[in-house]
């Protein structure tokens, strides 16, 4: 699964071919959970609060480069590295 951005060691991946909607998978110090892109909000699994907020805001922040990427993924087209909140 492609990493799209690490920052503050949360990672951000998207599968290819995955089912809608249009979501992200984030990792973080043994957490795991789907955020959806339309509103940043987890729609399966956990995060710590803090984690969760920086991960909306970020998601929010880089919307339409994740929808992009999306269509890159149902595609099977290699998706673009997106700069993390702490603009790495």
């Amino acid at each position: 699964m492609p990493v799209l951005s690490i920052f503050f060691g949360i990672v951000i991946r998207m599968w290819h071919d995955d089912h809608p909607p249009p979501h992200i998978h984030v990792e973080y110090q043994g957490f795991e959970a789907l955020v959806k892109i339309s509103t940043g909000e987890v729609s399966k699994g956990k995060l710590p609060n803090k984690a969760a907020a920086i991960v909306k805001d970020w998601c929010l922040a880089h919307q339409e480069e994740l929808l992009d990427n999306w269509g890159r993924a149902q595609n099977f087209e290699p998706m673009e590295r997106i700069p993390g909140a702490d603009y790495d």
